[in-house]
């Protein structure tokens, strides 16, 4: 095995380019990995975790581009290296060569489309706090898709624009619905009377469906970034949406979507909802629910919203769950009654965060000897994200399996990699997997796991949940469909595929 680099002084390029060329090059003969990034401190330490961080790079700053590759021969390496700078320019001219105008400033922009009222921004961490202030001095929201802001950058934004009376949604936002227009990783769906504040890109993406897929609507999906409910930000967006939502008459029941906030931050979130004369469905995500309208899934929460919206006692969703749920219980042993001796493990292989801390908390109830790259609710952490051990949980779309490579909702190579791996393990019973549709996701994402599914299918289970609408480009139906005939068993949410999974595992644990 043969890993090498170089380092390439003061070339930026935009992160979708360096995406794309990483990508190509582990597409080629003889490359294990790969990855061309900025030299940032955070991508080194990435690049480090990666076993791609070599002496020869370790001199790179935040402005020169590090291109690393991992191969099975010295000439396969140095193929790839040689093939980068021809693919960058490829790359570069494909955008030099589009018809349509893109300003390249703020303020260019603004006097294409001087009405507009909201700028997201996807540019390197290190720039982006400055651009969303000066989006907001021009009097514009913010959606801030970048990622490595710094705290402090985060806190004075958010500071700024409550005060006048503006929203920034992020960093790390990834997802957004606004008066009907989905942005970034959003799902088609209906317009309605069901507002969202998430700080989880996926756990918006799923609630949002799910209402959708049970007829009902969303009339504002706001996400605000995973750190918004940490002391040290305080829940500026997340209180400043909620209030938002309480006085938009387009909203009649709202849903809460985090991880558990901080205490203090819960507070002003309690302080905000006891003046909010609208019904409000929380999920705090780990948190036991302690009234009717609180919810222990994003399943669960949706399903409450839309009772609430049709005037139904939220309780009878809880109660129509927990019957559901002992009619999959009754259905386990026909299941694992097929899993070979041996056999005796569940390997999650999800693309959202948000999941697998779900799959965690509810496998938490389920089945021991939990293991995770993210730990929570109880679960061990992963001395190697790569090696699976006992029960794993393994979030992929955290930054040691995407530093140079598109999101796994985008890009499902490792993620076809890892299930064979993982097939292929004698303990391994149950592989679980998430497949997330709507705008920004794979556009066709059966045709990528079809053929992976139907090889593992055959030694193991193989559980997969589909988040999407009949609306969104890929057309969930369809979907479901293909990934059913290439033997997967489909569900219709997360929850439900982890509970399927968790089950088959424990009755395997009991017989």
């Amino acid at each position: 095995m043969a890993v090498v680099g170089l380092i390439k002084k003061g070339a930026y390029y935009d992160s979708v380019t360096l995406m794309t060329v990483g990508r190509s090059l582990t597409e080629m003969d003889g490359v294990t990995d790969a990855a061309v990034v900025m030299g940032t401190d955070e991508n080194k330490a990435i690049l480090d975790a990666s076993g791609l961080l070599i002496s020869e790079l370790q001199g790179a700053r935040g402005t020169d581009l590090v291109i690393s590759v991992s191969a099975e021969s010295d000439d396969a390496a140095a193929a790839a290296l040689a093939a980068v700078e021809g693919k960058l320019r490829a790359s570069q001219k494909r955008a030099d060569d589009e018809d349509d105008f893109h300003p390249s400033s703020l303020d260019g922009a603004l006097t294409v489309a001087p009405d507009a009222n909201l700028a997201l921004i996807s540019v390197a961490g290190r720039y982006a706090g400055r651009e969303a202030m000066r989006a907001l001095e021009s009097g514009l929201h913010v959606m801030l898709f970048s990622d490595n802001v710094p705290l402090k950058a985060e806190v004075e934004l958010k500071t700024y624009a409550h005060k006048q009376g503006l929203l920034v949604m992020g960093p790390d936002c990834g997802t957004a619905i606004l008066n009907g227009v989905p942005l970034a990783f959003a799902n088609a769906v209906n317009r309605g009377e069901v507002g969202i504040v998430a700080a989880s890109g996926t756990g918006l993406q799923e609630v949002s469906s799910i209402i959708s897929n049970e007829g009902a609507g969303i009339s504002q999906a706001i996400g605000t970034g995973g750190r918004d409910v940490k002391k040290e930000v305080g829940g500026i967006t997340f209180i400043d949406g909620l209030n938002a939502l309480g006085g938009d008459d387009s909203t009649r029941v709202i849903v809460l979507i985090s991880k558990p906030p901080d205490r203090k931050v819960l507070e002003r979130i309690q302080e905000a909802l006891a003046s909010c004369e609208k019904p409000v469905v929380s999920v705090f995500l780990g948190s036991k629910p302690k009234s009717p309208n609180e919810a222990r899934t994003l399943e669960e929460a949706a399903l409450k919203a839309v009772a609430l919206l049709q005037e139904r006692d939220p309780q009878e969703v809880s109660i129509q769950l927990e019957s559901r749920d002992a009619a999959i219980w009754d259905r386990t042993e026909d299941l694992a009654g097929a899993c070979r001796g041996g056999q005796k493990y569940l390997r999650a292989l999800m693309s959202g965060g948000t999941f697998a801390a779900e799959a965690q908390v509810l496998f938490a109830e389920m089945i021991a000897d939990v293991h995770s790259n993210v730990p929570t609710a109880g679960a061990k952490a992963l001395k190697d994200p790569l090696a699976s051990v006992g029960n794993t949980v393994v979030d992929m779309g955290s930054d040691e399996f995407t530093v140079g490579r598109p999101h796994p909702m985008i890009d499902y190579s490792l993620r076809k990699k890892r299930i064979v791996e993982e097939a292929n393990d004698p303990e391994t019973a149950v592989i679980l997997l998430d497949v997330v549709l709507g705008y920004g996701s794979h556009p066709d994402p059966s045709a990528e796991l079809a053929d992976v599914i139907a090889e593992a299918s055959e030694k193991v289970c193989v559980v997969c949940s589909v988040t999407g609408t009949r609306l969104d480009p890929q057309d969930r139906r369809a979907v479901e469909r293909e990934l059913t005939d290439a033997g997967a068993m489909v569900t219709k949410t997360n929850a439900a595929a982890c509970i399927r999974a968790g089950y088959i595992v424990r009755w395997l644990a009991e017989r």
